[in-house]
C-alpha cells in the first residue's frame, strides 16, 4: 500500500487534494496530512512516504524551504514532491523544478490534471487504475 503525504495549511485544500486522488483511483492508499512544512518533516522522521503533494505558501515552513530540506537529505531526497500553488508562475515553476520538485500544479487542481502529473510515478495498478 502506497503512503501519500498531503501538506497544506488549509484543511479544505488537503481534503480536496485527497478527494481528487481518490477520484483518480487512489482509494487504497494511506493518506497522511500535515499543516506546514515543519510538521511534514517531523512526520517523515518517523514514517517514510512514497509521494508528497505540498502547498507553496504555508506558515512556519513554506513549501519551497521544505522542498530544499527534503532534497538535501539522503534519507528523503528520492521522495517525489509535487508542489501545488495558487501563486504559480512560469519562472517560479522552473525554479521549483530545478530545486527538485517533480512537478508544479496550479490551484485548483482537478483529477485529470493530477493523473497527468503523477500517473508515471506510480507503477502499481492498484494505486492508479489504468496507469500501470
Amino acid at each position: 500500500m502506497q503512503k501519500i503525504l498531503i501538506v497544506d495549511d488549509s484543511s479544505t485544500a488537503r481534503m480536496f487534494i485527497r478527494r481528487c486522488l481518490e477520484i483518480s483511483g487512489c482509494q487504497d492508499a494511506d493518506f497522511y496530512e500535515a499543516c506546514n512544512g515543519r510538521e511534514a518533516l517531523d512526520m517523515l522522521r518517523e514514517m517514510p512516504v512514497d509521494f508528497i503533494l505540498a502547498d507553496l505558501n504555508m506558515p512556519v515552513l513554506d513549501g519551497r524551504n521544505m522542498l530544499k530540506r527534503l532534497k538535501s537529505s539522503p534519507r528523503t531526497c528520492e521522495i517525489p514532491v509535487v508542489v501545488i500553488s495558487s501563486a504559480s508562475n512560469p519562472a517560479s515553476d522552473v525554479e521549483l523544478v530545478a530545486e527538485g520538485a517533480y512537478a508544479v500544479l496550479s490551484k485548483p487542481i482537478t483529477p485529470p490534471v493530477l493523473i497527468a502529473s503523477i500517473g508515471s510515478l506510480f507503477k502499481k495498478k492498484e494505486l492508479l487504475d489504468g496507469t500501470a
